[in-house]
């Protein structure tokens, strides 16, 4: 990309990897404002741009942020997230403490689980 600079500057080639260039196209969204006033008036409006955006909305009061607004699905998508997160951080305290089980075991265990036969 060249770029050509103010007042008669010289041009300046910029080489950006289109990875970069993709990476802004997957900024997250600013979501929605409304006002607390709004929401009262029409929760029914609210609750429909929620389900179809399936993006927060920030509610305000105030004209400062006091809650955000969530579709039931994006909710527990949220909170399954954070559950793995939860359980991945409490599965490295215990490698590094030393604890755990040995994986040939964890597999070994599942294989006789999942094995029809063994019922």
């Amino acid at each position: 990309m060249t770029v050509t600079g103010p007042r008669g500057c010289p041009a300046v080639r910029l080489d950006v990897p289109l990875d970069v260039l993709s990476e802004t196209r997957n900024t997250p969204k600013i979501p929605d404002i409304i006002p607390v006033t709004d929401l009262r008036q029409d929760a029914a409006a609210a609750l429909e741009r929620v389900r179809a955006s399936r993006q927060p909305v920030v509610i305000t009061q105030r004209g400062r942020a006091a809650a955000v607004l969530l579709s039931m699905d994006e909710y527990e998508r949220g909170e399954h997230e954070r559950e793995l997160l939860r359980l991945l951080a409490r599965g490295e305290h215990e490698i590094a403490a030393g604890e755990g089980f040995d994986l040939d075991a964890v597999l070994a265990e599942a294989d006789a689980l999942l094995d029809p036969d063994s019922r």
